[in-house]
């Protein structure tokens, strides 16, 4: 029996598997970095053991850092959660070794998953449909191609090449990610399928011989190779879905596997699939099948590792509904899915039913890493929290998640949520007309769910709510209405930073407290008047239809939620104070992190879009690109170095202005 495990990873995962202990009684240890040290998975353990500094390599990948916490805490177990340790061969062998229990499966089993390549031969002699691969580059004459690291996984060291000419630089990019990521910078090459979709089987195995499939998971639209919508159990035809069942029973049944793992295919046009690749840990995406299933990954974990047979409805699970996952992460999707960094001031979805745990009934999942207040740093990955729906049918889990997402109040940190939500209302998905290039041929998705032309309302209340506010503060004559006067005079005036550029808001107000005035000047609307206005809360009448926005100050920033989605502003001083400007031409960081490269000198001549330098935040390469033909005249900032934002990376000056 294991009484109390040890949780070797952090944030939503970790928060995922002590929800499960709690309720199976079972003690639980989380190990922290210095960044941790209060994230909410940290405080909700029973022990806690801190791992000196912040980036993984010194932390959360610390094979004897994490062995001495679980001997310093009477830990029994160990639990890898995903990502970091999950899949080292060398760490499984080391807890079992130690004599604790490993909760996953045995050490050869993650070995030989763990190298794609080799897992490839092994489960081609078990007939399970491979792609063609190459391990050498110049072995490469069909394209398009797609590089891909030898270990790991989450998207981190691939590309996808689509002539010879980029294959090199590719295959170098993809090597120093994949190094950087998982220790291991080796990468091969495969058949890159032209609008495939990805799919995949949760297996589940233990040590009485039993392999089960628990249904396929359609993860198919992706960002950067990385799922950010996934869902359960996918719309397939019954015979697809069969040979897929068929194909991951017999990889699970040929490296005698145990515990939960995920066996990934990609399925082509034409209907023929081909394995990729076999996660041997819990998905990311478990909590869809969880749904679909009733069942507790985690808990099966926990019983499998303690040496128990699968219980009945393991063997034999029934699939019930559809569910629906989005991946809520900390990226600017119109800028690359650029990383975000800062404090998540308010994180709060509406209509959550559970959180971390199968739902009895129709309605929303949250599995979440943050709580208000949380610090988003660069030293971990991006994604925040996952926001389940499970329904009856795909479309209303698609329209109650897309729903809740579009309600939410995330504030103070830029997210990916507008996208989710146009993904999900497009009519692409609702057909099902799904796969991995779905963003690249959608450029729709993008669009904010606020069109520029309403901004103004948004500012309209983020002024009037700021007015009630410092009425309400006021220390005299508080029940005055804001900037009234006996006499009309001058409208007041509010300036804010918006999304597209600068916003002014001019309104006055009447004895009554009521809109007398108003010039915001939105798009194709001819009255606004004032309904009603509180500091956190306004309602706008809008061309005779009411509208309610919650607005959220924090500082100068102003975070407002209306009908239609959400807009981040900024106030800005009557009198602001003079700033310094930058060097024409400067480039700057656009989030903190590490100049990995420096691929040009002072004095060079580069093209627009030439590849200055490359910064590493978040675990993923971020290349700094030239803006325009010219000639490098700076870089103040040496490979290897920590950056922050808007530190100045490079100065490119004009060709004319350098000669």
């Amino acid at each position: 029996m294991i009484n109390r495990l040890l949780v070797a990873n952090r944030g939503e995962i970790a928060r995922r598997i002590l929800a499960t202990c709690r309720a199976l009684g079972v003690e639980t240890v989380a190990v922290h970095s210095d960044a941790d040290a209060g994230a909410p998975f940290v405080a909700e353990a029973d022990r806690a053991v801190r791992l000196p500094g912040n980036a993984p390599a010194e932390t959360y990948l610390r094979i004897e850092a994490i062995l001495d916490a679980a001997r310093r805490s009477g830990a029994d177990a160990v639990h890898p959660g995903y990502g970091f340790l999950a899949e080292n061969a060398d760490f499984a062998a080391a807890v079992t070794d130690a004599g604790l229990t490993w909760v996953g499966p045995p050490a050869k089993a993650i070995a030989a998953m763990g190298d794609k390549m080799a897992a490839k031969a092994l489960l081609a002699d078990a007939g399970v449909p491979m792609l063609p691969t190459w391990t050498e580059a110049d072995q490469v004459t069909d394209f398009p191609v797609l590089v891909k690291a030898a270990a790991g996984g989450g998207g981190r060291g691939m590309r996808v090449v689509r002539d010879a000419a980029g294959l090199a630089e590719a295959v170098a990019s993809a090597s120093r990610e994949a190094a950087a990521a998982f220790g291991d910078g080796r990468v091969f090459v495969e058949r890159y399928v032209e609008r495939g979709r990805h799919v995949e089987v949760q297996i589940f195995g233990d040590t009485h011989g039993a392999v089960t499939a628990l249904g396929v998971r359609d993860c198919s639209i992706q960002r950067r190779h990385q799922k950010i919508v996934e869902e359960a159990p996918g719309v397939l035809p019954i015979e697809v879905r069969e040979r897929l069942h068929e194909a991951a029973v017999a990889a699970g049944r040929a490296v005698e596997y145990v515990g939960a793992g995920t066996v990934e295919f990609l399925l082509a046009p034409d209907g023929a699939i081909y394995f990729l690749e076999m996660n041997t840990r819990l998905q990311v995406e478990h909590p869809v099948t969880e749904l679909c299933t009733g069942l507790d990954l985690v808990r099966l974990q926990l019983l499998v590792a303690e040496g128990e047979p699968l219980p009945a409805e393991a063997v034999t699970p029934r699939t019930r509904g559809h569910a629906i996952e989005v991946r809520l992460c900390a990226e600017d999707p119109a800028e690359g899915f650029r990383p975000a960094t800062g404090t998540l001031h308010r994180f709060a979805v509406p209509g959550v039913d559970r959180e971390f745990g199968t739902l009895a009934r129709a309605g929303l999942r949250l599995d979440s890493g943050v709580v208000d207040g949380s610090v988003v740093g660069v030293h971990y990955d991006s994604m925040l929290a996952k926001l389940v729906a499970w329904a009856p049918t795909r479309a209303e889990a698609a329209r109650t998640l897309a729903g809740a997402l579009a309600r939410a109040e995330l504030h103070g940190v830029a997210t990916n949520r507008d996208l989710l939500v146009r993904v999900l209302r497009s009519p692409a998905f609702a057909a099902a007309e799904v796969d991995t290039g779905f963003l690249d041929r959608h450029p729709e998705v993008f669009a904010p769910l606020v069109p520029a032309g309403r901004v103004p309302l948004f500012a309209l209340a983020a002024a009037l709510a700021g007015a009630a506010a410092r009425r309400v503060s006021a220390p005299v004559l508080a029940g005055l209405p804001s900037g009234w006067r006996n006499v009309p005079a001058f409208p007041q005036v509010t300036r804010f930073s918006g999304p597209a550029g600068e916003v002014e808001v001019r309104y006055r107000l009447d004895r009554a407290g009521g809109l007398a005035e108003c010039a915001t000047d939105p798009v194709g609307v001819a009255d606004v008047s004032l309904v009603e206005t509180a500091p956190a809360h306004v309602v706008l009448d809008v061309d005779g239809v009411r509208e309610s926005f919650r607005v959220h100050r924090v500082g100068a920033a102003v975070f407002v939620d209306g009908p239609d989605g959400s807009v981040t502003l900024a106030e800005l001083p009557r009198f602001p104070d003079p700033t310094a400007e930058l060097a024409a031409g400067s480039l700057v960081a656009p989030l903190p992190g590490t100049v990995t490269r420096l691929h040009v000198e002072p004095g060079q001549r580069v093209a627009a879009g030439e590849l200055l330098l490359t910064l590493e935040a978040m675990k993923l390469e971020h290349p700094v690109l030239a803006p325009i033909d010219g000639v490098v005249a700076e870089l103040p900032v040496p490979a290897g170095a920590q950056v922050e934002t808007n530190a100045v990376l490079a100065v490119v000056n004009p060709l004319e202005d350098a000669r």
